[in-house]
């Protein structure tokens, strides 16, 4: 068994409500500047936060994240400008998984002699004077607990990854009544992302028994309850599942990280600028067929923590699993072909170029993919 380091919050709070907690953090206690990036639409919700914070004698400066898609390296740069201009001496991101990767890089880089095009890679970025809280208000990315940070190279239409401890939060606040305003449709996407999350840590090739735990559990959690949330986005109680569901997808980043799905995505996201988790939506049930034959067990074990009931071989029973994925995904309102997206056959070459390129995730992925594999999977989804 290799030697695996897990890198997790210092605190983790998790509940309905608990936001209403977050002023009395003792992390708090000895910051009197705090910057606070929040996501517009949600900005409502966090303002009793706020004044608590001013009422207790702290400065807080509200900055929004009003930027569309992911975030970008210049709009990254100009968010540094204002948090150093600021002085914070705590970082707290309220938002989805951009926001929160913009925070957690604030809070590293800001009063650092590192520069932010020096830092992608992993483990480049070191250190971290500032605190920092995250607060997560969709059921996707896991970046709440994840030491990764991802931004569009807006010069190349190239995503690239910081990945480092440094990056890991201080306190995270998981309020899953923060996600019954999430619409439908982002419900779908970043629920599938999640859920992506946990099965390419499962299928993966560096995949470890103390995370299996935290995937299986996480496939189990937004499997039963993905498709509750899109129908009724006021159920609390799906959407608590899917909170959980989606923090074990996070833990599960760190120590092994995702594979080909992921990979495959960035050209998506990248050039085209389709949302991070319809990306990996799509492309899950082709990529997990690919990826089949390198590890029939494991995906028949993800069928049965699907609710899917065990056949009379593994791999009945794992594409039994795989086709269950697919129904659920079509049952929330995942297009299912890249067409009906603006993607033509001549843009595939490229975008499979593009994954290539992505070898920190690659490999991780149980099957090597070539230039052909990459177009077959593309072109089948076409």
């Amino acid at each position: 068994m290799r030697t695996l380091q897990l890198q997790h919050p210092k605190r983790t709070i998790f509940g309905a409500g608990c936001l209403n907690d977050l002023a009395k953090d003792r992390i708090l206690e000895d910051s009197q500047r705090i910057l606070l990036l929040i996501a517009t639409p949600i900005y409502n919700a966090a303002k009793p936060t706020v004044e608590a914070l001013r009422a207790i004698g702290k400065l807080v400066d509200v900055y929004e994240y009003t930027f569309p898609g992911e975030p970008t390296f210049h709009q990254m740069d100009e968010m540094l400008a204002h948090t150093q201009e600021f002085q914070p001496d705590c970082v707290i991101g309220i938002g989805g998984g951009s926001v929160l990767d913009c925070a957690k890089l604030l809070a590293a880089l800001s009063n650092s002699q590192q520069k932010l095009h020096d830092v992608p890679g992993i483990n480049i970025l070191r250190g971290r004077k500032l605190s920092l809280i995250c607060v997560p208000t969709t059921s996707g990315t896991g970046s709440e607990m994840s030491p990764n940070a991802i931004l569009l190279d807006e010069t190349t239409n190239e995503k690239k990854g910081i990945i480092s401890p440094d990056l890991v939060p201080d306190a995270v606040y998981i309020d899953p009544a923060l996600t019954l305003s999430l619409p439908a449709k982002l419900t779908a996407e970043t629920g599938i992302d999640a859920l992506c999350h946990c099965i390419e840590a499962y299928t993966n090739k560096f995949a470890h028994p103390t995370v299996d735990l935290y995937a299986l559990q996480g496939i189990k959690l937004i499997g039963a309850n993905l498709q509750k949330a899109c129908q009724n986005g006021n159920d609390l109680e799906a959407r608590t599942a899917l909170s959980l569901g989606s923090m074990y997808g996070g833990l599960c980043l760190g120590p092994v990280n995702t594979a080909a799905v992921h990979a495959l995505s960035y050209g998506l996201g990248g050039k085209y600028h389709i949302s991070h988790g319809l990306a990996n939506a799509i492309l899950l049930p082709d990529v997990l067929l690919f990826n089949l034959p390198a590890c029939v067990e494991r995906t028949a074990e993800i069928a049965l923590a699907l609710g899917i009931p065990k056949g009379p071989d593994p791999e009945t029973t794992a594409l039994q699993g795989i086709t269950k994925i697919r129904e659920l995904c079509i049952a929330c309102g995942i297009p299912q072909h890249l067409s009906s997206l603006g993607i033509q056959e001549n843009d595939l070459p490229e975008l499979a170029a593009i994954a290539l390129n992505v070898k920190r995730l690659l490999n991780n992925n149980p099957r090597e993919v070539r230039m052909d594999d990459a177009l077959s999977i593309f072109t089948a989804l076409l």
